[in-house]
């Protein structure tokens, strides 16, 4: 179905940073890019770099995508600034991508621990469609809309500065896991990739893991611990959290490189793990619902929520996983 989105240019970009990256010609962009940022890797890097390729600019997954939304107007064109975050890898290509997209013109302030794959991205995509109206975003930039993602104190500060403009500002937020007992090793082994990905900086990341009550928590321990960790920063981070918990003598369950702790609310920590307890299910999803405005996805097979994924999928979006459940084409087309 054709949708008159600007499809081409950006399914031609999927293909060309996969053989880029399959063929060593990132190197150099890459190390560049951990070079500005230590928490990147040439691991996390690639990762990110390989779910956008297949999970976002496939062909077939941008046509079907599209294709629920009426086309385009082409006259009516708005100046769209956008603000990215920059805790993991290219986490605001997707904003990017939907502007751009859409036919607007899209202007970018990559945050400062991102400017290195954020402007190799749009040079390439500049390369393949000179046309494509993207440009930095400045002080001084006349906007009639802005997407902008980051803490709550810097929400707070977008919509004080940008109150009379339509914006989509989004702040802090985390994710959990809800398993019932009977997971398998493999199930259990993609929950360890959605807590530990990107060093768990991401808000996809699940940072509270639910779990029935009677559940063996040591079961968990084993499983999580099976990760390949080796980052100075989030071990050091770890060692920190130890020597601080053991001297409050608290209980908690050491997975080598994490903390798992029975607690009710998110920890601060990178490499502290929260789980809890629950009842039944019925009193988990209420509980998902009270708290839905501070989540960002569920990973379960067992509970119901519009941003459930199964285990091993956080940190593979597809496009109409939109963050914080906010349709971003559909605000487009508002503006």
């Amino acid at each position: 179905m054709e949708t008159n989105y600007r499809i081409s240019p950006f399914v031609e970009l999927g293909r060309r940073l996969a053989r880029q990256l399959a063929g060593g010609e990132l190197d150099a962009v890459v190390a560049r890019a951990i070079a500005e940022n230590g928490w990147f890797t040439r691991q996390s890097v690639a990762q990110a770099i390989e779910a956008i390729c297949t999970d976002l600019l496939d062909e077939t997954v941008l046509r079907d995508w599209l294709a629920r939304y009426p086309r385009p107007d082409a006259s009516a064109v708005r100046r769209v600034g956008i603000v990215l975050a920059g805790n993991i890898p290219l986490v605001g290509f997707f904003d990017l991508l939907c502007v751009c997209i859409c036919g607007h013109r899209c202007f970018v302030k990559p945050s400062s621990k991102d400017r290195v794959l954020t402007g190799y991205v749009v040079e390439q995509l500049l390369r393949i469609e000179p046309a494509m109206p993207v440009a930095p975003l400045e002080e001084d930039t006349p906007l009639d809309a802005l997407i902008a993602t980051g803490s709550d104190s810097t929400r707070s500060y977008f919509g004080k500065r940008y109150r009379e403009m339509p914006s989509l500002l989004r702040g802090s937020r985390y994710s959990i896991a809800v398993l019932d007992g009977t997971e398998t090793e493999a199930q259990l082994e993609g929950l360890s990739n959605d807590v530990f990905q990107y060093f768990g900086l991401g808000c996809r990341n699940v940072g509270r893991i639910f779990v029935p009550r009677g559940y063996d928590p040591t079961l968990l321990r084993d499983a999580l611990s099976r990760y390949p960790m080796s980052h100075p920063g989030y071990l050091n981070n770890y060692r920190q959290a130890r020597a601080l918990r053991m001297l409050g003598g608290e209980p908690l369950l050491d997975g080598g490189f994490f903390l798992l702790r029975e607690s009710d609310e998110q920890s601060p920590n990178l490499s502290e793990i929260g789980y809890a307890y629950y009842d039944d299910l019925d009193g988990m999803e209420s509980w998902i619902r009270r708290h839905d405005d501070r989540l960002q996805c569920v990973v379960s097979e067992v509970v119901g929520h519009p941003r459930r994924v199964g285990f091993g999928r956080a940190q593979h979006p597809s496009p109409t996983d939109y963050p914080d459940g906010t349709d971003v084409i559909a605000f487009l087309r508002r503006i």
